[in-house]
């Protein structure tokens, strides 16, 4: 099975509808953890909500133990859900392992991403845990898959295991490291290696370069 994970704002249902009919599953990329200046919905967030940069042009880091916050991610998963997206990879949902500028606990960060998988199943849609590696053994059970960001280069992959043990499909993808193909292989992981741009090469030479695809493990 191919498997499209694409921005949730940026693409159109007929999009979706066009991946479906080359027999692909298509997920949505929506960001629950970061306060994003370019989204149409970007002037709804109050002020008070806006933590600090994450490190990227445009985004803040949001204060997600807020009712507001949860309200304006139900629409964007309503928008998800109209569209005809399959599932949803909710990025930056691990702020409490970070400098957000709230004071976010490990237990407002498991509360929140069960809040998300709990929301997305309403609504019909496979999700995915994305990252929060340390906290993975608590929210498998709520999430139907993983995707996971450069453990192998910081050698924190085993920490994903707990979905494979589970029959859940684990997606791996490295930007500044490559070779990680037959450990991945060996762990029934999913991996590639990409720029950082997601668009192609890059100077140190990446590319897409996808290891050989595991089919041990489901989509849920």
């Amino acid at each position: 099975m191919t498997v499209y994970d694409i921005d949730a704002f940026d693409n159109s249902a007929s999009t979706v509808s066009y991946l479906h009919s080359l027999g692909f599953k298509v997920i949505a990329y929506v960001s629950f953890g970061t306060w994003e200046d370019w989204r149409p919905d970007a002037s709804l967030f109050p002020s008070s909500v806006l933590g600090k940069s994450n490190g990227w042009p445009g985004e803040r880091w949001l204060d997600i133990r807020s009712d507001t916050v949860k309200q304006l991610m139900a629409a964007r998963l309503d928008m998800v859900k109209q569209k005809g997206f399959d599932a949803v990879e909710p990025d930056n949902i691990d702020g409490w392992e970070n400098n957000t500028g709230f004071p976010i606990t490990a237990q407002d960060q498991l509360d929140y991403n069960e809040w998300i998988a709990a929301q997305c199943h309403a609504r019909g849609l496979s999700v995915g845990l994305k990252n929060d590696i340390e906290q993975a053994s608590t929210l498998q059970p709520y999430f139907d898959w993983t995707l996971n960001e450069e453990s192998y280069k910081y050698q924190e992959y085993e920490g994903l295991t707990v979905f494979t043990a589970a029959n859940k499909a684990v997606f791996e993808v490295e930007y500044r490291s490559s070779g990680q193909c037959s450990t991945m292989d060996a762990l029934h992981f999913n991996s590639m290696t990409r720029d950082l741009n997601l668009v192609g090469p890059t100077d140190s030479g990446y590319v897409r370069i996808p290891c050989i695809p595991d089919t041990q493990n489901t989509w849920q």
